[in-house]
């Protein structure tokens, strides 16, 4: 445009100048255009969300997020609200747009694109889905009843993995904790319709209130499928899911990855369950010729699972075998399977009004069968290179940070510093997507065809993993897709992974000064560096072995600060009546401890020695603690709150904010909290851990 503007002036200059020219005169020459100078670094501080009228010393997540958690109101559609679910939402916006542009372009000849517009399209066809009711179920339903002996069962639960159904078991393939260069078969506790064993096991009034109504939510499901049983065969699938229950592992002792691992060997599974046809299942599974071990996570449970299967009627294993295809599959059946499955697991289990709007289920549908074809589109639209490049920046001033605080550490001696170094040296940040692309030119996708899009997406899904046996290990693969609002660590790559979706505000602020981002994604940042140092990832060395690099003495020392932080997080009661686990989310607060921690030393390390701005009356320490304040604003329905207390290793957001504050020495000079404040924690209490 700029261009076109030029010619036309210099058209008009000539014109006007057609006469005989006078000769020429000298001029000094016209100085060069400055260039224009960069609009100013905002604060990032939403003072209108703040409540001024709170002191921070008192109550800092109120302090910064008072005014927000007074009036805003949870919409109807969701569990909870806060700065994830407004980024969720504006990422969800972003690829509908994406899909339904493709949708409105079709090119036969990019078979990918239009794989993304069939799938979501089959989702949105609702007429078409209340036509077929539950007649896609048809063939599964006959391959249930066609089973006359128990075993006949194994091969049943391969084909479940399969296709996405439950089953009292799962597997999954990652790397060998042990051997971090071969891929290999984890199996694990599974077969709960409930989030977590403690739902049918305890007798809180509130978690006896949602089994009954489990149980009608079963009842209800069969018979919309036909079941002219239903409400008896609800009560023995209830029955059977508490037996396996009861078997289980706790979410505390699942977080040993010691006791989680245990190599056997084929035949050895016969002893773990003799009543069992593991064979059967093996070789249905696409296991038996690409490796000769498993790793069983809770040998105890198969062993309690096999007695339960042995004394269980197999009509009542029909059932529930019915019943966890129904439960896997209702979301994409009709509008009364839809309804029936969202009264319980939303309304019921979470406390949630209102459904998703249809278009949301649909793009998270997408997400999930097709995720890195659809992030592929999503990135080249939403995520410019400047936002990876200062991603970059702070991931560097992030480890260095760490690698400085080492080497401080009073509790840690010096041949666990230098291993730790070691270990250090070797993460790998992945920042936004990944180098190269999912291939799914062998997924196939109807655009009638909804739930056989989904089995076969499964599928292709499960057998991409199931192919990675003998081969070697993938290190540039991701777990998550760049749309994905969140980040991980992966002890077994030792890898910090960090979405597109993730990089904007409040997390990251390109607009906004450094302060307030090294308290949001640099606390996020420092988060998961540190889980390959918390109570689960300093378990394993740095290329992702499971091994043990600590001496005896900093284990105890480790182990005395963390016991605090156990106490610490066990005497927030978020919900009356239902106390953090201070054990289940010990990984993850200690995560939040040294992030934060490391995230404001990291800060300190980008000023040089210069001294921070002053913005919107806050100093630059300020701006980094109301960053940590500002990522974690959210309000949540009772129930959700429950079901996450039960069943998340992360502590609920506004603990997370006051838990991790009363450590920070730092803070306590940022907004001079003394002692008498609410906020004051006595300096001996204090847990430091970087």
């Amino acid at each position: 445009m700029k261009r076109t503007l030029i010619w036309l002036a210099c058209a008009g200059f000539v014109a006007a100048c057609s006469q005989p020219t006078p000769p020429p005169v000298e001029k000094a020459p016209a100085p060069a255009a400055a260039t224009p100078a960069p609009p100013p670094l905002t604060s990032g501080v939403d003072k209108e969300n703040m409540d001024t009228a709170v002191r921070p010393q008192d109550d800092f997540y109120r302090y910064v997020n008072g005014h927000w958690l007074d009036t805003f109101q949870i919409p109807d559609d969701k569990p909870m609200s806060g700065a994830f679910v407004k980024l969720d939402d504006e990422a969800k916006a972003n690829i509908r747009a994406i899909i339904e542009g493709v949708a409105a372009k079709p090119d036969p000849a990019n078979k990918e694109r239009q794989k993304i517009a069939d799938l979501y399209a089959s989702f949105m066809d609702e007429a078409a889905l209340e036509s077929a009711g539950l007649k896609p179920l048809d063939a599964e339903f006959a391959r249930i009843d066609a089973i006359k002996d128990k075993k006949e069962i194994p091969a049943l639960f391969a084909h479940f993995l399969m296709i996405g159904v439950t089953a009292p078991y799962g597997g999954f393939v990652h790397q060998d904790n042990k051997d971090s260069t071969r891929y290999v078969v984890d199996l694990q506790q599974d077969g709960l319709g409930l989030p977590d064993r403690d739902y049918y096991l305890e007798n809180d009034a509130k978690l006896k209130q949602i089994r009954e109504a489990y149980a009608k939510f079963i009842e209800k499901m069969l018979a919309l499928s036909g079941d002219q049983a239903a409400a008896a065969n609800a009560k023995a699938i209830l029955a059977f899911e508490t037996e396996l229950a009861r078997a289980q592992w706790t979410k505390v002792q699942l977080r040993d990855p010691i006791k989680g691992y245990n190599k056997e060997s084929f035949g050895d599974l016969a002893k773990l369950a003799p009543g069992y046809d593991w064979k059967s299942f093996l070789v249905a599974a696409g296991i038996e010729g690409k490796t000769d071990y498993v790793i069983v996570g809770q040998p105890s449970y198969l062993t309690g699972m096999d007695k339960i299967l042995a004394k269980t009627p197999l009509a009542t294993l029909r059932s529930y075998f019915r019943w966890q295809l129904l439960r896997s599959y209702a979301k994409y059946l009709n509008k009364d399977c839809v309804d029936t499955r969202f009264a319980f697991y939303g309304t019921e289990l979470r406390g949630v009004p209102a459904d998703q709007p249809r278009w949301k289920r649909g793009v998270s549908l997408t997400e999930t069968i097709i995720g890195e074809a659809v992030g592929k589109l999503y990135v080249a639209n939403y995520f410019p290179p400047e936002s990876k490049a200062r991603m970059d920046q702070l991931v560097k001033n992030l480890l260095a940070a760490y690698q400085q605080s080492i080497d401080t550490l009073d509790w840690m001696s010096p041949e666990t510093k230098q291993a730790a170094q070691e270990k250090l040296a070797k993460f790998m940040p992945k920042i936004g997507y990944p180098d190269k692309w999912r291939d799914y030119s062998a997924l196939e996708i109807k655009k009638d065809d909804l739930v056989g899009n989904v089995m076969r997406g499964n599928a292709f899904e499960y057998r991409r993993n199931i192919d990675k046996l003998g081969k070697p290990v993938d290190r540039t693969e991701w777990g998550m897709t760049p749309q994905t609002v969140n980040a991980y660590y992966n002890p077994e790559l030792n890898e910090i992974v960090f979405p597109a979706a993730i990089l904007q505000p409040p997390f990251f602020d390109a607009k906004a000064d450094d302060a307030i981002n090294y308290g949001g994604i640099g606390a996020v940042i420092g988060h998961e560096i540190s889980h390959g140092f918390d109570d689960q990832g300093s378990q394993y060395d740095g290329d992702g072995n499971l091994r043990d690099w600590w001496t005896v003495a900093d284990h105890e020392k480790f182990a005395a600060k963390t016991k605090a932080l156990v106490a610490e997080y066990a005497a927030f009661e978020p919900v009356p009546g239902f106390h953090l686990n201070g054990e289940l989310t010990l990984g993850e607060n200690i995560a939040d401890n040294s992030g934060l921690a490391i995230a404001y030393k990291a800060y300190q390390i980008s000023l040089a020695g210069k001294p921070a701005p002053t913005l919107d009356g806050f100093s630059g320490d300020q701006r980094v603690y109301i960053g940590w304040a500002k990522v974690w604003q959210a309000k949540l329905r009772d129930k959700f709150a429950i079901e996450l207390i039960k069943s998340d290793p992360h502590s609920l957001p506004v603990d997370r904010v006051l838990g991790t504050l009363a450590n920070q020495a730092p803070f306590y000079a940022a907004f001079d909290v003394k002692e008498g404040d609410k906020m004051y924690v006595a300096p001996e209490k204090r847990v430091t851990i970087w």
